[in-house]
């Protein structure tokens, strides 16, 4: 689901035609997808990802201090003011907290634990949706597809996928790597009930 591009995402929860409407979330990337959304697409735009990756790379160098937007433009070779930009909306999502004055910079707001992949993708108002119509359930003469109950239900495994991965686990696969260790990438979604009644059409 990772793709460069300037396509817009939703992140639902859910598998049912509203699934919107008891998650606050999800319902309020559904409203921008709506406005911005135009055919198909299921990718993450520049915008998520360097979110996610500035976020990693404050949560491995915060440990003595604050750290610089500059130091994480040219580690991670982001635009400066890009940076700026998401880091605008992360804080004020209460993801991370300005230092200001000499030797200031980012921290994380909360320990890195606590901070979950979707957690940024939603502070930056990062959508991802794998339907063809955006969430507006039109794609077929104006009424919802054969199979908008199927790729619905993938947006809700992407979001639940997205939750479960923490900033903390990132960091540890960074430091897996750097002592030369297979990274690992597990799933930490608790296994889904299946249910034994038959499924009727």
């Amino acid at each position: 689901t990772k793709s460069f591009g300037n396509s817009r995402v939703l992140i639902v929860r859910g598998n049912s035609p509203d699934l919107g409407r008891d998650n606050p979330p999800a319902a309020r990337l559904l409203r921008g997808a709506r406005a911005r959304t135009k055919g198909f697409a299921m990718r993450l735009t520049t915008k998520g990802r360097f979110a996610v990756t500035a976020m990693i790379d404050v949560a491995m160098h915060g440990e003595h201090g604050p750290v610089t937007l500059s130091t994480v433009s040219e580690r991670q070779k982001i635009s400066l003011s890009y940076l700026e930009q998401l880091f605008g909306k992360l804080r004020r999502h209460g993801l991370v907290e300005s230092v200001r004055g000499p030797g200031g910079g980012y921290n994380l707001a909360r320990a890195a634990e606590a901070v979950s992949v979707a957690d940024v993708i939603l502070a930056v108002d990062e959508p991802i949706d794998a339907t063809q119509c955006g969430g507006l359930e039109n794609c077929l003469d104006d009424h919802r597809c054969m199979t908008h109950e199927l790729w619905s239900g993938l947006n809700a495994h992407i979001f639940a996928y997205l939750r479960s991965v923490t900033l903390a686990e990132l960091v540890r696969q960074q430091e897996s790597r750097a002592r030369g260790e297979p990274v690992v990438m597990r799933d930490q979604r608790p296994p889904s009930p299946r249910s034994t009644e038959p499924v009727t059409a």
